[in-house]
This record gives structure tokens, C-alpha cells and sequence, in this order.
């Protein structure tokens, strides 16, 4: 009967009065009261008063019921609309774009939100500071008043920044900014490249002004740092020990040279912790080896004596030419 064209002849108030329902009923009540007719005029129930005809009646009646319940609701949801419609205006997609931020046409709220991004960074970056600073100076009663200071200095920033804010809030609403050069002129790009977001760069700008580094590159300067100082510092070893070795020197040179190896160990652990933060592939590092370093050290060695040795002979041919240059400069004479 559904997918033919079948109408029921039963209307709107008969319906109701088969289904023993009054309108306004709700769904649930339409559902119950079919179910109960069911289970007493199918034929294929064991009930006394079963009959084909009066479950007929009652199916036709319970889908005209459900037709009439569907219309009304969906009457009542597009009146609802329209009254959301006419009690609120458009705002411009309002929450599709900028994550809801700002009001107004979608240009002022473009501006809104690249302020919003700016006061965000901002915020970031000086709560970053912060964190760094309570981990260094946390430990001793010391390091905690110098930790006092440098928050109240990290308040006192911010007060002094929301402070130029609202000037800068006042001279905008006074007019002062509306004779400037450049007004109603394109602002220039941050970086020569076409494909860098302007807003994305000055946001770069601002947290590297402010002192922002990430992780891995403090790690990395870190690394850097820690074997030239441990290169400097045994081939400054080596140089004491002088050459040839006795006994006792080749021992305290053994007990440098494990040393400088314990010192390796921890480096590569660095550089482990650095490979698993570095976001770049092609910016991990390898492993520092104790053998090359070692014999890196005895050629850079070399290389400081044999220079040595060559400025002492150079001075040394200086003073012998010194001496006998007078002899050279009477011969020249008694020649002419």
C-alpha cells in the first residue's frame, strides 16, 4: 500500500477515533494504542475478537495519524526557525571562520582576530619565560628570591605593555593616528618570499625578539659547546704532559684519556635526547667517537708543535743573520 497509490478513506478525526486517541496525542501514544488494536483484530492472533477487516481499519487509521502528527511537527520546527530568523541577524557566518572571534563585517573581524593571534603569542611567550625562569632558579631559598623578582619584573613588563596598550587605545580613538603616511596604503610583506603568511612572520618575529627558543636547538648549541670545550680541553692536556712521555706521564695521560671518554658517554646521551626532538630529519646528529677524538686531538697536537718549532727557527735565523750581517755589507763595499 505504500509504494502503490492507495489512499486511505478514513480522515483525520475518524482516525483518531478508531485509534481511541484524541488529538494532540503524542507519538508514543499513537504507538501504544496501535500495538494494543493489533494484538486484538489480527487475524493471526489467538485473541477472540480477531477480524482482517477491523485491523485493516486500524492500519489505515494509524497511518493517517502519523502523516498528521509528521505535518504538524515539521510546521512547528519551521515556525521556530522563522522566529530564530527574525529575532537574530546575520553575523556574517559568524562562527565559521576566525574561531568565533570578533564582531562585525568579516574584515573588521579579520583585523580583530590578527590582534587576537598577536595578544595570544604574546601571552604565550612571556608565560614560556616565566616557566623557564621558576625551573633554573628552583631549589635553594636563594634561587627562590631571585625567582620573586624576576616574576615581579615579568608583572611589571606586562603592566608597562598594557599600559602603551591603552595609550596607544586612546590615541586611536582621539584620531591621532588618522594622518599618518601610508594610510589606506597595502601593508608591505614581513618576507620577501610570496609563499610565508605575513601574519604567520610577524608571529615568528615577535617570539624570536622576545628571547624564544625551541628545544632543540638549545640542545643542539648545547652539544656544540660542550665538544669544542672538551676538544680545548685535553689537547690543552696533552700539551702540559710535553713530549716524549715518562712513566708517570703516560699514566696521568691514561687517566685523561678516560675521563674525556666518560665525558663522550654523556654527550651521545645528549644526543639521543636531541635526535628525538629535533623536528627535521636531516638535522639529527650521530654519535661522537672516543678513538677519532682521541686521535684528533694528538694531530691538532702535532700541529701546535711543529708550528712552535717552526717559529723557533725562524727567530733563531734572524739573530745569526743579525749577527753577521755587517760582515755581508763589507764585502759589498770592498767589491765596489
Amino acid at each position: 500500500r505504500m509504494l502503490s497509490g492507495y489512499k486511505p478513506k478514513n480522515n483525520v478525526q475518524d482516525s483518531y477515533k478508531i485509534l481511541e486517541l484524541e488529538e494532540g496525542c503524542s507519538l508514543d501514544d499513537v504507538r501504544s494504542s496501535y500495538r494494543n488494536l493489533a494484538k486484538k483484530y489480527h487475524p493471526d492472533s489467538s485473541s477472540g475478537m480477531a477480524d482482517s477487516k477491523a485491523f485493516i481499519r486500524v492500519e489505515e487509521a494509524y497511518r493517517v495519524v502519523l502523516s498528521d502528527l509528521t505535518a504538524k511537527q515539521k510546521s512547528d520546527a519551521d515556525e521556530e526557525e522563522e522566529d530564530q530568523f527574525k529575532s537574530k541577524s546575520l553575523q556574517h557566518r559568524h562562527y565559521l571562520s576566525f574561531e568565533g572571534v570578533g564582531i562585525g563585517t568579516p574584515s573588521q573581524r579579520e583585523k580583530q582576530y590578527m590582534q587576537f593571534r598577536v595578544d595570544r603569542a604574546t601571552e604565550q611567550v612571556l608565560e614560556y619565560r616565566q616557566q623557564r625562569l621558576e625551573s633554573r632558579y628552583a631549589g635553594s631559598d636563594l634561587s627562590r628570591a631571585q625567582d620573586v623578582r624576576q616574576s615581579k619584573k615579568v608583572k611589571i613588563t606586562q603592566a608597562v605593555e598594557r599600559l602603551v596598550e591603552d595609550l596607544i587605545q586612546e590615541s586611536m580613538a582621539k584620531g591621532d593616528f588618522d594622518n599618518l603616511s601610508g594610510k589606506g596604503k597595502p601593508l608591505q610583506k614581513f618576507s620577501q618570499s610570496p609563499h610565508i603568511d605575513p601574519m604567520t612572520h610577524n608571529l615568528n618575529r615577535i617570539l624570536i625578539d622576545n628571547g624564544y627558543q625551541p628545544e632543540w636547538i638549545l640542545l643542539q648549541k648545547e652539544i656544540r659547546e660542550t665538544i669544542e670545550r672538551l676538544r680545548k680541553s685535553i689537547v690543552a692536556s696533552r700539551r702540559k704532559l710535553g713530549e716524549p712521555m715518562t712513566l708517570s706521564e703516560q699514566k696521568q695521560w691514561g687517566r685523561v684519556c678516560e675521563q674525556f671518554a666518560e665525558d663522550i658517554r654523556k654527550l651521545n646521551k645528549r644526543v639521543d635526547n636531541f635526535n628525538l626532538v629535533v623536528p627535521i630529519l636531516s638535522r639529527q646528529m650521530v654519535h661522537f667517537s672516543m678513538d677519532k677524538e682521541i686521535r684528533r686531538a694528538r694531530k691538532t697536537y702535532e700541529a701546535v708543535v711543529e708550528k712552535v718549532s717552526d717559529s723557533d727557527m725562524k727567530e733563531n735565523e734572524g739573530e745569526t743573520g743579525k749577527r753577521f750581517g755587517w760582515k755581508s755589507a763589507l764585502l759589498k763595499w770592498l767589491r765596489l
